[in-house]
């Protein structure tokens, strides 16, 4: 059998322009035999739409640059210039989602398409043992993609962010870039070891160096048989055509090349030096232009408002422009006014969901179990996007508790950019995709860029328009200029910027950022923040049945099963499916048991208590429905004391803050806010939106539960410890009583550390009230009223205490606790949260001194409360620690769901108290005013509790 030759590889008769110019509706050439030749595949792709005017005349014209292909390669490609020693034009995709926002199905099926060619030509078995290989950051989005066609094999892409703690295993240069290095940095080393094909996937092959160079670069360490070369379009000369040929025999492997559209670019002699020359021109009337512009006598910022983005108008007529830059080129988009409106709209966080220890790309690895982690995950995240920008299902509408839908005007549909970041392409692209099956609405897609590229508003330019902002994941290579193109004038009704959370930083909100930008040129903006992936380290032996095995013998990284252990444990509930708390503000490491019956009287419950039949966290009381009068009472001591927790809620958090960062040695460490649920889940997500809203950092955010008597959820501890660092978990409570659960906490880790082997939690919590001096972490040590004590599953997102019952609790299952969506009238949950965060700007001040404060202080607990309650209980004859509960939030806690026997009242305590006065009062239970109480009042549980003593007489009853 001989090789076939098809046109694209013919390295003496010029054939590839004529082909291209021919058509590429040919039918593909078979694939030939293994060997040492390399051999080229081309084929069909859908065609995108047809521009009016080429993209690439307004080069052409100036530069003598010819794209030589027929219609479809046009269609593919425009050309524009750039500042660049080594080649001066650029050949933009209308189909990679780069540069020129498309739509998100067209982009990721022009590399989904190009996979399954891959797939038919290595076959099955092969297919299985192959590695894809992206190239950043222009195709790492591509090459997932060519990876999901592929279907069977894990992908990879180079990166050129350093990542602390992960050996590189490779890196190339990239010979015509302006930024050269490409690191690599697999989790798995298996996947550069192995000995299947490795799949190469760039946007375009030009000259063929840097595939061959990474090639070479790999081969010398890991030699394999087979390379595939995929590319969306291949413009090699014909000398370049030859050379990969004769680098597959120099090797000694099998190199195919599969591409989409074939094609030359023919450049004069002097096109380097008349392209820089032309850029430097152009860039330099338009820096003059902004000048003027800033200057008292420059052109107003109202004269201005429509204008867009560092754009330089060309010809308008369809005439050969001149060649000489306009007198008056429109200036650089930080001299821009806002496109919508006199003053820019802020961005709006929107967290969607993303699964936990996913990855949030290819920089470290993505597995085909990745992939359908994420395929399960896609249509509630676009249904959560589609929700907040309020767009119409695709077959039906919107619901009416959804924001008012995007502007519109003539009846058409809205416009919607999808914008990722650098690197992150693939995230974003399947976000966008599934948004547009799931939406009706107009969606594109577009990743900002490090490629300084000249934007020229001209309909014969592929780059109309530029955005400049400072890079926001603090490179490696330091800060620099970065740009999103033709975003700018171009309509959109809303953008939604994904990110992940290294490039989540103060830069990406400053008034120059990324989002201050797009908010000038569209009503709307969204940011997703979508959590870095860092590799753990953790090698186990691999699943022989797992692709990854495939590639080698030896043992391997299986992350899914390191991070997901035990594999049963489900993801975190999260609202409004679960809560009535946004899905971003916390995750719930609970199972949802809204339809099992256990609620039982407050009598019934404290008898078969006490009488050792049961424990409290096997039942729930039935939950406290508010009066008028105690609602609106609710409603005041909320105004009262919003600044007051306000306070506490930024000095615990900041304090949090410092400590991880000078313990860690790390000033950007993030804790884990792992909150014990139900009381410290509104201060979690207190303490989330104040580290958002003073500091513009995400902290992950989950809620637990913990038992007193049985421990916290073990379940609970294996799921954080298999997504996060156990030592960046901080646990969080709403105030101290006494400190059994500070206690319960330490005891039940080390129960945990010694029967699972995983160390690292720390049992130190984090509480906004400590009152009984029981931690070192804490708001204030006052005992006042946090109005969330005040009520229960209303003011804590309409959750219930938790459940631990062995009939409903499996030994591999979560807590459970249920979901009282019913009670959604009486919800105030939403009202509390926003009532603190109202104040957080007025307090700032104050917190920022008490924190210096905090931080100089021995806050070693000395545990007087426990010593007071022991007291107490020894001088009213209890007997019982258990049965005393001191401060404000447990003496509430008392009221709303046991059985009180008195209160005790500090002497003058003022209205603090007056919640407390009004339930005792209907439940008839006396308030007895003490000297010297260490608190501002402790509720007493009536000790050997038997139904039909209410307690008001004030004696013990003994059961018969």
């Amino acid at each position: 059998m001989t090789e076939p030759k098809s046109a694209a590889t013919d390295a003496t008769g010029g054939r590839a322009p004529r082909a291209a110019r021919a058509g590429l509706a040919a039918p593909a050439g078979e694939p030939a035999p293994l060997g040492t030749r390399a051999t080229t595949e081309t084929g069909r792709s859908p065609r995108p739409g047809v521009h009016p005017t080429w993209t690439g005349t307004w080069v052409a014209e100036r530069l003598g640059v010819e794209l030589a292909g027929d219609e479809q390669l046009t269609a593919m490609l425009g050309l524009a210039l750039r500042r660049n020693p080594k080649r001066a034009h650029l050949l933009v995709s209308n189909v990679l989602g780069k540069h020129v926002p498309q739509s998100p199905t067209v982009v990721w099926r022009a590399g989904y398409d190009l996979g399954v060619r891959v797939r038919d030509l290595l076959g099955t078995e092969e297919a299985v043992r192959a590695v894809v290989l992206g190239y950043a950051e222009t195709a790492t989005g591509l090459g997932h993609s060519v990876a999901d066609g592929l279907a069977l094999a894990p992908c990879l892409h180079s990166t050129r962010r350093p990542v602390e703690g992960v050996d590189r295993a490779g890196g190339f240069e990239e010979s015509h870039s302006h930024a050269t290095s490409h690191l690599l940095l697999p989790e798995d080393p298996a996947l550069l070891r192995g000995d299947g094909p490795l799949v190469l996937v760039d946007d375009e092959f030009s000259t063929g160096n840097t595939v061959l160079n990474t090639i070479r670069a790999l081969h010398a360490s890991f030699p394999r048989k087979r390379y595939v070369i995929v590319a969306l379009v291949d413009m090699r000369s014909a000398a370049d055509q030859g050379r990969l040929a004769e680098f597959a025999d120099e090797i000694g492997a099998r190199v195919d090349l599969i591409v989409t559209a074939t094609g030359t670019v023919r450049l004069p002699a002097d096109v380097l030096q008349k392209g820089q020359d032309l850029v430097a021109r152009y860039e330099a009337t338009t820096s003059a232009a902004a000048r003027a512009a800033a200057s008292p006598t420059g052109p107003s910022r109202t004269a201005r408002s429509s204008d867009h983005s560092a754009v330089v108008p060309g010809s308008r007529n369809g005439n050969a422009p001149s060649p000489e830059p306009p007198p008056a080129p429109i200036p650089e988009v930080p001299d821009a006014a806002p496109a919508f409106g006199s003053a820019p709209a802020e961005a709006t966080r929107i967290d969607l969901g993303w699964p936990s220890g996913l990855p949030d790309g290819g920089r470290h690895g993505f597995t085909p179990r990745d992939r359908e982690r994420l395929e399960g995950a896609l249509p509630s995240m676009a249904a959560r996007l589609a929700q907040e920008l309020g767009l119409p299902a695709e077959l039906g509408t919107s619901s009416s508790s959804s924001p008012p839908p995007l502007p519109s005007s003539g009846g058409r549909r809205a416009r919607v950019l999808v914008l990722g970041f650098e690197e992150l392409m693939y995230a974003p692209l399947r976000l966008g995709v599934a948004l547009e099956e799931f939406a009706d609405a107009d969606v594109r897609y577009s990743t900002t860029t490090r490629s300084p590229v000249l934007a020229v508003d001209d309909p014969g330019y592929a780059i109309r328009s530029r955005l400049v902002f400072p890079a926001h994941d603090r490179p490696a290579d330091g800060p620099g200029p970065r740009y999103a193109y033709n975003v700018a004038g171009a309509g959109f009704d809303a953008i939604v910027a994904v990110v992940d959370s290294t490039a989540d930083t103060p830069e990406l909100h400053a008034p120059d950022g990324l989002l201050a930008q797009l908010a000038a040129h569209t009503p709307r903006v969204l940011l997703v923040s979508l959590p870095s992936y860092v590799p753990s380290h953790h090698h186990i032996a691999a699943d022989p049945a797992s692709p990854s095995a495939a590639h080698t013998g030896v043992s391997t990284t299986d992350r899914t099963t390191e991070r997901q252990e035990p594999s049963m444990l489900p993801e975190p509930l999260r609202g409004p499916a679960f809560s009535s708390y946004r899905p971003d503000e916390v995750g719930w490491l609970l199972q949802d048991l809204s339809d099992a019956e256990l609620e039982a009287p407050t009598e019934e419950r404290e008898e078969a208590i006490q009488s050792g039949g049961a424990h409290y966290a096997e039942s729930l009381p039935v939950e406290f429905q508010p009066s008028p009068a105690y609602q609106s009472l609710f409603t005041s001591a909320l105004e009262q004391s919003a600044a007051r927790v306000a306070i506490a809620v930024g000095t615990v958090t900041d304090t949090v803050l410092a400590e991880r960062a000078q313990r860690s040695g790390q000033p950007d460490s993030r804790p884990v806010l792992v909150s014990l649920a139900r009381a410290g889940t509104p201060v979690g997500v207190l303490m989330r939106r104040w580290a958002q809203h003073r500091h513009g950092i995400e902290l992950p955010h989950f809620a637990v539960s913990i038992v007193r008597g049985r421990g916290i959820d073990t379940n609970a501890l294996r799921w954080l410890a298999a997504h996060y660092d156990p030592a960046d978990v901080v646990f969080v409570d709403g105030w101290t009583g006494k400190g059994a659960i500070t206690r319960e906490l330490a005891q039940a880790l080390e129960q945990f550390e010694k029967s699972t082997g995983i160390t690292g939690f720390s049992p130190e919590i984090a509480v906004l009230a400590d009152p009984g001096s029981c931690v070192r972490t804490y708001g204030t040590r006052e005992d006042y009223l946090i109005p969330s004590a005040c009520l229960n599953s209303t003011v804590s997102g309409l959750i219930s205490r938790t459940v631990l019952r062995a009939d409903l609790v499996g030994p591999d299952d979560f807590h459970g606790a249920k979901f009282y969506r019913e009670l959604a009238g009486s919800d105030v949950s939403a009202d509390f949260l926003s009532a603190v965060q109202d104040r957080f700007d007025e307090v700032s001040g104050i917190v920022d001194a008490r924190v210096k404060e905090m931080l100089a202080l021995d806050r070693a607990p000395t545990w007087e409360g426990w010593a007071a309650v022991e007291r107490i209980s020894e001088a009213y004859g209890i007997h019982d620690v258990n049965l005393v509960k001191p401060g404000v939030g447990e003496t509430t806690r008392v009221l709303l769901r046991r059985v009180p026997w008195k209160i005790l009242a500090r002497r003058g305590a003022g209205p603090d108290l007056d919640h407390l006065r009004m339930l005792a009062e209907q439940r008839g239970v006396p308030i007895e005013e003490v000297d010297e109480l260490p608190y501002s009042c402790v509720g007493l549980i009536h000790p050997q509790y038997t139904r039909g003593a209410t307690g008001a007489d004030g004696k013990a009853v003994t059961a018969p």
